[in-house]
């Protein structure tokens, strides 16, 4: 089930918000659990048992190392951390990259080892590293344990987010667990915020994903360099708005439920530098892998030879946490390597430039780096990598390459403009334009929302299943 689906939008949506305001407010997490359970179950009956299993494993951990802390016991807390984060890390190593480990060793020894092939448990990575920063934190002393169940359930597996983040720290929102208060304006600015969702990823990322799925379905011996640049490009918009789409959704819909869950985009294309990039891109991660891998590693306060490492280490791992393939590690590593050239190489000569070849830049390398991410087989990514540079020899342009622009000029200026704050300042020009006249701003603002929500389900009533693209990581 995805929110971007009528039977989400028409049947789920509505049940679980009608139970969950019906019912008193110390059942409103039970509630919260069990739809969820409901929500993961419709689409991996069989691997919910491992979800709750990874559930279970943190509650009983976090309660041992708050126990032997309140004791003084700090070496038995670090290892019940040990072993507490040694199980959830297994379970995701086991389903995500066994098969993955096992190919590697027989292509490199040509041992005939068999390959296990399982399905990935969706949303393995984002409950993983949550149920890991709650026992992390718990460690640390910057999270109380929780000792109901119930709400830690809630918690880790609550269906907004549990799919394709954002990451919640648990830190975040123990308060929220507990006492939250909804009220009209925030599920107001809920509903708002995930027609927005919805409408980036239906009319928006789709149809760039739609543009993207036609062009490297061709044949790249053939194809111009501006044909590959216009599939890239139209990728580059799917994999923005896709994945936002699902923040936005996500968030929005904790505003239903009376959380506030932290950003995880800042209109990431807009920026200057490499570094500026990753402080916009899927910040929940960033954040994640920051405090819990780069900081304890020592960061960049144990001399450039060990930040060198430090950074190469966490941008690895953020590689293979996107996926068990060899091109998600080159991704990472490629990453990582950008990052330390702009910290140590030509980063003072980059903040001198005009703000437009900085972001031209910045685009680039973005670009480029999405090929990495994309193609899982290197050999395609590739020789899509020299469409890109023409060394196919098959010119600028041709018929095929006009046909595909001209039909696609007007979402690629839409895409384009939603990747800035255009809309947001055509909002606040329109609010400014309109003060005083509130009622007049206010047919406006829930028209334009009832647009996009009724556009958006009249692309889905013809509409093939759409997952969202975060969802296989």
């Amino acid at each position: 089930m995805v929110f971007s689906s009528l039977i989400f939008l028409f049947r789920f949506l509505p049940a679980v918000l009608l139970v969950y305001y019906m019912v008193p407010r110390r059942f409103r997490n039970l509630v919260l659990f069990i739809f969820s359970l409901g929500f993961y179950a419709w689409g991996e009956p069989v691997y919910i048992i491992l979800m709750l299993a990874s559930i279970l494993v943190s509650y009983v951990g976090g309660i041992f190392i708050d126990g032997f802390r309140q004791a003084g016991k700090m070496k038995s807390a670090k290892a019940a951390l040990t072993i507490s984060s040694a199980i959830s890390l297994s379970l995701l190593a086991f389903f995500k990259y066994a098969g993955f480990a096992v190919e590697t060793v027989n292509s490199l020894t040509g041992a005939g080892f068999a390959v296990i092939r399982l399905a990935l448990p969706i949303g393995i990575s984002f409950y993983t590293f949550q149920t890991m920063s709650y026992t992390i934190d718990v460690y640390r002393g910057e999270a109380p344990v929780q000792k109901n169940l119930i709400a830690f359930g809630a918690y880790v597996a609550m269906f907004p987010q549990l799919i394709a983040g954002p990451i919640v720290q648990y830190k975040t929102i123990d308060s929220q667990l507990a006492r939250r208060k909804e009220s009209l304006p925030q599920f107001a600015e809920g509903v708002h915020r995930f027609i927005i969702g919805l409408g980036k990823k239906v009319l928006l990322a789709n149809q760039a994903g739609a543009l993207w799925t036609t062009i490297q379905a061709g044949d790249f011996s053939n194809m111009p360099f501006m044909t590959a640049w216009l599939g890239l490009t139209s990728y580059t918009l799917q994999i923005y708005f896709d994945f936002s789409a699902y923040s936005d959704m996500a968030i929005g819909l904790g505003h239903m439920f009376g959380f506030r869950f932290l950003e995880n985009f800042n209109y990431p294309y807009l920026s200057k530098s490499i570094t500026e990039f990753w402080h916009r891109w899927h910040i929940s991660l960033g954040t994640w892998f920051r405090e819990y891998v780069y900081i304890p590693l020592g960061g960049n306060r144990a001399g450039p030879w060990k930040h060198v490492r430090n950074i190469l280490i966490v941008w690895f791992l953020t590689g293979i946490w996107h996926g068990a393939s060899w091109n998600f590690v080159a991704w990472g590593i490629y990453y990582g390597l950008l990052l330390l050239a702009e910290k140590y190489i030509f980063g003072k000569w980059l903040k001198r430039l005009p703000a437009l070849v900085k972001h031209l830049y910045c685009i680039f390398f973005v670009m480029l780096g999405w090929n990495l991410f994309f193609f899982e087989d290197m050999g395609q990514g590739i020789q899509f990598f020299r469409c890109l540079f023409g060394t196919h020899g098959q010119g600028m342009f041709d018929r095929e390459t006009i046909y595909l622009f001209y039909n696609h000029m007007v979402l690629l200026t839409f895409c384009i403009l939603g990747c800035t704050q255009f809309p947001r300042h055509i909002g606040k020009w329109l609010c400014t334009r309109l003060e005083g006249r509130e009622l007049i701003l206010s047919i406006i603002k829930n028209g334009f929302y009832i647009g996009v929500f009724l556009l958006s389900v009249a692309w889905l009533v013809d509409a093939t299943f759409n997952p969202f693209l975060y969802f296989r990581f």
